[in-house]
């Protein structure tokens, strides 16, 4: 073990300090906020998504994985404090975001190892996240030289031959892809920074992949006017009368065609892109939002999402909106705006607390039964069904679609790994918290021990 218990706890105990609420910069503590130990790799002069700490003692090389506010907190046109490293996608984001000075930030390649410049020879392989775009894994390779960071923590291998190799996963989704990447297939990591958001057993929702496919199903049968369902009843009924009446009226030809149905994605400033580019290829349509979020979109160098986008409403039948925006009130007046032009609009709604588990399941699961009770489900267009609050002239659909790792794929995830140590990265801000993930990490690492393969056995080099 890297860090004995005691360390460990006494660890925590200065990230809960750290990570105060209460605290204000003043001169007494420098004007800054001590970074936490898990923000600060050990024994390297590297940060991951630590801006809101400024200049970290020690610290040469500042990483950002994505570029969500909660990871790039404090970062903007004043940031002087040192090379940032990230994604291409990323690079282009904070640049046109925030105003970072280009001269700072240094986006690395997708995949290839790269030498980490005034690090003691550390290198890095950025991997994609499967996260939002330009979101990335960091796994790092090399020696430890220095203590950086605020800790009073002291590694004992500063100087030694020894190389470390330490796995940051940022927010990611995990899969099958991950834990086969050339950087890190095979390789023992002594650290792995693990994106705990979902580390709970109620969290169990379907692979991303099926819930993208789905939609983009559930899309093309609403646009033909075909019912969701084999037998629709109740408030799908009124999809077998409208294609009842569209087939009337197309037969009467003193009658004008009944218009399109339109359909509006709900999307935070990045992310939930692969739903827009499903959905509005399933429907051969174009892709609207506004002028800002099409900013945004550039940004990501995307060219099969930017061949779809149009700045023109009419001319698209997949509009973007805020995930605020997708309600039952405020939905109708947009769809007022285009009544002219659509007849109806259809709402997807993608977040991962959609997800309820069935009542009675097991909250306390064994190892065994978490990898058995997922593996044989299937997610598709007839598991998503419509809000209560939906009518005939608005559909409302919650789509538990999420772009962090649900805990079945946590688990699989760590199963797949050798590991020595899981430092938590999200949730860590109580003792209760911290003990009940330590918990699952046990319950993985004993598990793990005792398993003769490698990796989990997976459906899909997407999803387990």
């Amino acid at each position: 073990m890297i860090m004995s218990g005691f360390k460990e706890d006494h660890a925590w105990k200065e990230a809960a300090v750290a990570e105060d609420r209460s605290f204000r910069a003043n001169k007494s503590n420098g004007n800054r906020r001590k970074a936490p130990f898990y923000k600060v790799l050990q024994g390297m002069p590297i940060a991951v998504d630590a801006f809101r700490y400024g200049a970290i003692p020690g610290v040469t090389a500042y990483f950002l994985t994505h570029a969500h506010s909660d990871h790039y907190t404090n970062l903007s046109s004043s940031w002087s404090h040192g090379p940032i490293y990230c994604s291409e996608g990323t690079a282009n984001l904070i640049i046109h975001m925030l105003s970072v000075d280009k001269k700072w930030v240094k986006p690395f390649p997708m995949d290839i190892p790269t030498t980490i410049p005034d690090s003691g020879g550390v290198q890095v392989t950025l991997i994609e996240a499967n996260h939002c775009p330009g979101s990335c894994l960091f796994y790092f390779e090399g020696r430890q030289t220095v203590n950086a960071g605020d800790g009073t923590f002291k590694s004992s291998y500063i100087g030694s031959n020894r190389t470390f190799r330490y796995l940051h996963c940022g927010d990611f989704r995990a899969s099958p892809r991950h834990v086969l990447h050339p950087a890190v297939k095979g390789k023992w990591i002594d650290h792995v920074y693990l994106d705990t958001t979902y580390l709970d057993p109620k969290y169990t929702f379907p692979p991303q992949a099926q819930v993208v496919a789905a939609c983009a199903d559930l899309a093309m049968k609403l646009a033909s006017g075909e019912p969701p369902v084999s037998k629709p009843s109740g408030v799908f009924s009124w999809l077998t009368s409208t294609s009842t009446a569209s087939n009337s009226k197309q037969s009467n030809q003193s009658k004008e065609p009944s218009k399109p149905v339109l359909f509006v994605v709900g999307t935070y400033s990045i992310g939930k892109e692969r739903i827009v580019k499903a959905v509005a290829k399933a429907l051969e349509t174009k892709v609207f939002c506004d002028k800002r979020k099409a900013a945004l979109l550039r940004c990501e160098a995307d060219p099969e999402l930017d061949a779809l986008l149009t700045s023109n409403p009419k001319d698209a039948a997949v509009h973007l909106l805020p995930l605020g925006m997708i309600t039952s009130d405020k939905l109708p007046s947009y769809l007022d705006k285009y009544k002219d032009q659509f007849s109806k609009v259809v709402g997807f709604r993608p977040t991962g607390w959609t997800y309820v588990q069935p009542s009675g399941t097991d909250q306390l699961p064994s190892i065994q039964q978490i990898l058995t009770r997922t593996v044989q489900k299937t997610f598709t267009s007839e598991n998503l069904k419509p809000g209560k609050q939906s009518t005939s002239t608005l559909q409302l659909y919650p789509v538990p679609y999420s772009e962090h790792s649900s805990f079945y794929e946590l688990t699989c995830f760590a199963l797949s790994l050798k590991w020595g140590k899981m430092i938590a990265t999200v949730n860590v801000g109580s003792e209760k918290s911290r003990a009940k993930m330590a918990k699952w990490v046990s319950k993985w690492e004993a598990e793990r021990k005792k398993r003769a393969e490698d990796v989990v056995a997976h459906r899909h080099l997407d999803y387990w």
